[in-house]
């Protein structure tokens, strides 16, 4: 008899908020640090990209910036070959800068269950050619900003 693995991964997964996938990293050896767990700056440098392929998608632009990623408090250990996943969801849309609520999950490749290893909220500002800021399209504004 075959497993059906597709009726088992939807039946015991965790719950969550809806957020948006943004990104899936495999934790390696090379990313391991000096207590057998994944190293924390491998992981901000992930959520750190994660958020800015997200600022870049939403607001239409290359031409966005991080400015800053709030306190990162790590809940879960990650061991070497867990799946990470990062979500990310508008937290925020102002003149020139978005906030996203950011959140990285470990998943078990043989459950499926998902566990909040870290969220924070990272803060990325949309610039011109020279570096100053500049507004982000009314169109992106309107479809992001919380009543």
């Amino acid at each position: 008899m075959r497993f059906n693995w597709f009726a088992y991964k939807y039946t015991t997964t965790t719950t969550f908020a809806p957020m948006q996938l943004i990104t899936s990293h495999i934790c390696m050896v090379k990313d391991i640090g000096v207590h057998g767990n994944l190293f924390g700056g491998i992981m901000m440098a992930w959520i750190d990209e994660a958020a800015s392929a997200m600022a870049v998608s939403v607001c239409h632009t290359p031409n966005m910036v991080t400015v800053k990623v709030d306190e990162l408090v790590f809940t879960k250990k990650v061991k070497e070959g867990f799946v990470i996943r990062i979500y990310g969801e508008v937290e925020r849309m102002g003149n020139t800068s978005v906030t996203f609520k950011i959140e990285a999950r470990k998943v078990s490749v043989y459950t499926g269950e998902e566990d909040v290893v870290v969220t924070t909220n990272t803060t990325f500002v949309r610039i011109d050619e020279e570096g100053k800021p500049t507004p982000i399209p009314t169109i992106v504004k309107d479809r992001y900003r919380k009543p």
